[in-house]
This record gives structure tokens, sequence and C-alpha cells, in this order.
């Protein structure tokens, strides 16, 4: 198995779970996981929060831990790239205001390189113009964003632990579909983990 560079797209209150597992995993496998944030560099770090599913009518949100950012946003050249990692979170919102970021994941799309996208991360898909005819889910409160961005909208099962795949697109509704998606995103990049 080759070893791939991904690029992560983070900023302050990304959600935990979904910076912190793919992060680890990715690079369990022997990936290089470059996470980056507009106006850090290196070494400095993001708040995170951890968004739970307690039977409200929307997800709760609790405080997380700090999380290191380890490239220079500023510096990033996303043709140094294998694939692409959005994960959700609060930070999408305001991170889909940053131009060169828009730019960077319109660059990964053109290049037609494995891009994974979890819960609110498809805010920025959206703020793209990069979901016009992908089948595609997220968060369930982003299903009139995708189709109004030309998306076609993929259910969500009971657990919001299914994903779903649409040629180099992988897309999840939060971090409950870790297993599913990472899963489909490591088919992808040509990863094998056999027993």
């Amino acid at each position: 198995m080759a070893a791939k560079r991904i690029l992560m797209l983070v900023g302050d209150f990304v959600e935990d779970y979904e910076v912190m597992v793919p992060f680890q995993m990715l690079q369990m496998v022997g990936h290089q996981v470059h996470a980056v944030c507009p106006d850090k560099q290196p070494g400095d770090q993001v708040r995170t929060a951890v968004h739970d599913f307690e039977g409200d009518q929307t997800y709760s949100e609790k405080p997380g831990h700090n999380f290191t950012v380890n490239a220079d946003f500023a510096t990033t050249d996303p043709a140094a790239y294998d694939a692409l990692v959005i994960p959700g979170g609060r930070a999408p919102e305001y991170l889909r205001l940053n131009q060169r970021l828009i730019e960077i994941v319109r660059q990964f799309v053109t290049a037609d390189k494995p891009i994974a996208s979890v819960c609110h991360g498809q805010q920025i898909l959206v703020a793209a113009g990069v979901l016009q005819g992908k089948n595609a889910t997220a968060y369930p409160a982003l299903k009139p964003d995708i189709e109004r961005a030309g998306g076609c909208w993929c259910e969500i099962n009971e657990t919001f632990s299914n994903a779903y795949v649409d040629g180099n697109l992988v897309t999840a509704p939060a971090w409950p579909a870790h297993p599913e998606w990472i899963r489909k995103f490591l088919e992808l990049l040509g990863t094998r983990i056999e027993p």
C-alpha cells in the first residue's frame, strides 16, 4: 500500500470526534495527515466541541479537547496532497467564508481526488458549489442546503451510522458513521487492511 498525503480542514469548534478519530485512524494505517486552519500556524490549537445525540430536537454540545494544527494553511499546496477530509462541527459555518479555503476544495474536486466530508463539513462543499448532481448526505439540518446546491439527498439511518460514495466523494451524517465512511474512504485511497 502506498502511503497517501491527506489534508484536513479544521477550525475552532470543529467536532471533537470528527477531527480526532479520523486524524488518528488515517495515521494508524500509514497515511500522513496535515491538519490546517486559516490564521493558525503549526503548533497552534483549535478548540473542539462534542456533539451528542440525547433525544433532543437537535444535537447537544459540550466542550471537547484542544486539537493541535500540524501544518501551515497559508502555504498549503493542494497539488501536494492525495485526498481531503472535512470534519463537521461549528467550524464549517465560518470556514466556508474563507475564499482560499473554498479554492482549495475546488482544486481537489477538479483534480478528482478523494474527498471525505462529515456532518456540517458539507456546508463547505455547498459554498464551494461542488455538489451539483452528486449523491450526498449530512447532518439532517443540511438537507435543504444540499438540495438547493443541486445535490441529491441520501437518507440517514436511525443511528446516523451510514455513509455514501459518489465517485470520489464520501459523505456521512455524523461521527457515529466513522466505521462506514472511513472504510469507504480507505477503499478510495487504495488502502488494504487484511487480517
